[in-house]
């Protein structure tokens, strides 16, 4: 499948990044630069001019009267929502009308190419580039360890420009099949309806689309991936060598403008073009992507436990708050998942905290000790 993107790379844009590509070896960045680019200032720009002003036209009595670091969640929630909408539809699309995927087999899915798939690495790629300068500008409010998840993230999606396991990139991203009902149960809060039906029937589906996209469907998936590497690990080849190859095995000049460009618009390209003689995989990049995927799915067990637990508080907490008690949220969040739970005092002291960032907030007990 050739790539779906409307607009092919400009000549120039493809120029600039080739040297940046050719030295950390990845090879498809230069064909797919200007989508993750368009993805990083199409996220900015929503939550920058997009978000605040639709926000106070549908909200005007509520958006305005926020303190400033909660419209910045809610700006910022509001791209978390257009993202996992987005991504998870073409991610979706891409798996179906992609008839190459269907008949790949373990080398293909290790080091094959599609420019499907590569279109969904680089808008995932673009939404963490985003990401890290939110973090860097907002260093005050999110925090060190905030900028250093953005940091990793952005580096373990940058290596399926390799290319690295393109394959199981719309696959991973369904993940976010979750999020869009996260982001509501967020909204509810802000919105004065915590505890509402609306937010009970989204806490259902919040629940349900978790349990399936992340923990059976990424359980299975991840399985799946492990199999593969551990194939590609211990792979036969006379010219295995302690790097991943580039198209530099084949022409001494891999990344020019013309041939690039024209064999990126091929429809019948093979799909191992980028890796036509595939040896071992270097030990340090299974390990890196292997350990990423089981500290994140551990974390999704972990968190599932926690929805579940905090839904149920959710509803009780929210009966004291109609007798009288003023309250503000106190997020729990880790890996996507954003779970407010109330508490008595002002809004100011909110613990908003953006989507996919964890703090390991213990909320109950919080709620025990200030009605203690």
């Amino acid at each position: 499948m050739h790539d779906p993107f409307p607009i092919p790379p400009p000549s120039l844009l493809v120029r600039t990044v080739t040297p940046f590509a050719e030295y950390f070896s990845l090879s498809t960045l230069p064909i797919h630069i200007h989508e993750l680019l368009f993805a990083a200032f199409s996220y900015h720009f929503i939550c920058a001019y997009v978000s605040p002003v639709l926000s106070r036209r549908l909200f005007p009595n509520i958006y305005p009267q926020l303190s400033q670091r909660t419209r910045l969640n809610w700006d910022v929630h509001v791209v978390s929502l257009a993202q996992s909408v987005f991504v998870c539809a073409a991610a979706l699309w891409v798996m179906y009308a992609d008839e190459e995927r269907k008949s790949m087999d373990w080398k293909e899915r290790i080091w094959g190419y599609t420019g499907g798939g590569g279109m969904i690495q680089a808008f995932a790629t673009g939404y963490f580039l985003w990401d890290l300068q939110i973090c860097l500008r907002y260093m005050s409010v999110f925090g060190v360890g905030l900028l250093l998840h953005a940091v990793a993230a952005l580096v373990v999606f940058s290596l399926g420009f390799r290319p690295f396991v393109n394959f199981y990139g719309p696959t991973f991203i369904l993940y976010e099949l979750s999020s869009p009902f996260l982001n509501f149960h967020w909204f509810f809060d802000k919105l004065q309806m915590t505890g509402s039906r609306a937010q009970w029937y989204n806490g259902i589906l919040l629940l349900l689309s978790f349990f399936c996209c992340r923990l059976l469907w990424g359980t299975y998936q991840s399985i799946r991936v492990y199999q593969d590497c551990w194939a590609a690990l211990h792979v036969e080849n006379a010219n295995s060598s302690s790097s991943l190859p580039t198209l530099n095995i084949t022409n001494p000049n891999p990344i020019g403008i013309p041939e690039l460009l024209e064999e990126n618009n091929l429809a019948n390209a093979a799909l191992m073009r980028f890796n036509p003689n595939p040896t071992n995989i270097p030990a340090w990049l299974a390990l890196t992507y292997l350990i990423n995927n089981v500290v994140l799915n551990s974390l999704n067990f972990y968190w599932f436990l926690k929805m579940i637990e905090t839904v149920k508080n959710r509803f009780r907490t929210s009966r004291e708050e109609k007798a009288g008690d003023d309250g503000v949220v106190v997020d729990a969040v880790v890996e996507g998942v954003e779970l407010d739970s109330r508490v008595i005092e002002e809004e100011e002291m909110d613990g908003d905290v953006r989507e996919g960032k964890g703090t390991g907030i213990d909320v109950e007990g919080e709620a025990r000790k200030r009605r203690g």
